[in-house]
């Protein structure tokens, strides 16, 4: 009887012991993307692997389109506790530190995504970023990249002797130094403005998304000329929480987060390249041109942007290490010289 009991209550502390270490655990997370997004749909595949690969140990509270604090803010909720987790990208916190724009669209970096991810898994991009991101008293837990972005253009735009003179809605920052070194007249506009600015020649092009989107956008219905694939700009969306709160998470419950957060990461890339692959069949048919640029042109194109990288780099301890990392990786790569 009493080794019976003695069992018992080994078997109710185990139990128990079990049930501390997985507590269950609600992570409010905010994205800038709507449910109805092809991205939205995907985190909400996100979702169910996680509560279910948890057993339903951890809940998501998703909040789409940016709902609790515009997405600009997303990043300072979640230092604060508004939120746990901020579903967005560092493109969008250069303004707390220059080096974001490293971690967030390096610009005429890598050729493809699967380049870029090697970068922060093997190539040391993990261990540099995560600095800059515990400086904020944030963990970065990975990245989201949909794939190139492409231009839309009513003018030929097939290499870098085309963007002289090439008058194009761009967003601010490192992008327009960029392209005014290689002699274009970058123009930052508001999104909605892009419409309105092609179909009146206020500009000859778009710097907008991807090929499909831009299909889906309706930019390739005003103008004909695009290039493919895209290269210049090639974003990463990131998952990144509050520091204390990913710390406070059992080591199951990170890993869970982590591996399913690769799987839709993965798979947001292979969607919209598959896409993209579609868009670009199609919009041949229709009579709008293609241009790929050479190796050659890409060349061209990153001794500009390096010259920007190099000079972003002096403007942060932690812009410089990241400068350096990308540029000793894609130095190994072959994509840059010495």
């Amino acid at each position: 009887m009493k080794l019976k009991t003695l069992l018992m209550s080994a078997v109710a502390g185990a139990t128990l012991a079990s049930a501390a270490l997985a507590e269950d655990v609600t992570l409010r997370i905010q994205t800038h993307y709507a449910t109805e997004h092809p991205t939205g749909k995907m985190l909400a595949t996100w979702i169910d692997d996680v509560q279910t690969m948890s057993d339903g140990e951890i809940s998501i509270e998703m909040f789409y389109s940016s709902s609790v604090v515009a997405t600009v803010e997303t990043f300072d909720a979640a230092i604060n506790g508004i939120v746990d987790c901020d579903a967005t990208g560092g493109a969008y916190q250069t303004g707390k530190n220059p080096a974001f724009q490293f971690v967030g669209d390096i610009m005429g970096g890598y050729d493809t995504p699967w380049q870029q991810y090697s970068w922060l898994y093997y190539g040391g991009g993990y261990e540099a970023a995560q600095e800059l991101y515990n400086a904020q008293g944030m963990q970065l837990v990975g990245w989201a990249i949909y794939g190139q972005e492409s231009f839309a253009s009513s003018k030929p735009i097939a290499g870098p002797a085309d963007l002289v003179g090439w008058k194009f809605r761009s967003p601010p920052g490192m992008e327009t130094e960029i392209f005014e070194k290689l002699g274009a007249s970058p123009i930052v506009m508001d999104f909605t403005e892009i419409f309105t600015a092609l179909e009146t020649g206020i500009i000859d092009g778009a710097d907008a998304s991807g090929l499909a989107n831009n299909v889906g956008l309706g930019l390739y219905d005003i103008v004909k000329h695009a290039n493919y694939p895209g290269f210049h700009s090639m974003p990463s969306d990131h998952l990144a929480c509050n520091q204390a709160v990913w710390e406070g998470l059992s080591e199951k419950h990170r890993r869970i987060l982590d591996t399913a957060w690769q799987k839709l990461s993965f798979q947001i890339a292979m969607a919209n390249e598959k896409a993209n692959t579609e868009a670009a069949a199609a919009l041949q048919e229709q009579g709008v041109t293609l241009y790929a640029w050479s190796s050659e042109d890409r060349a061209e194109f990153r001794v500009a942007a390096q010259a920007a990288w190099d000079d972003w780099a002096t403007r942060s301890p932690e812009a410089n290490a990241l400068v350096q990392s990308h540029k000793a990786y894609l130095t190994q790569l072959g994509l840059i010289g010495e």
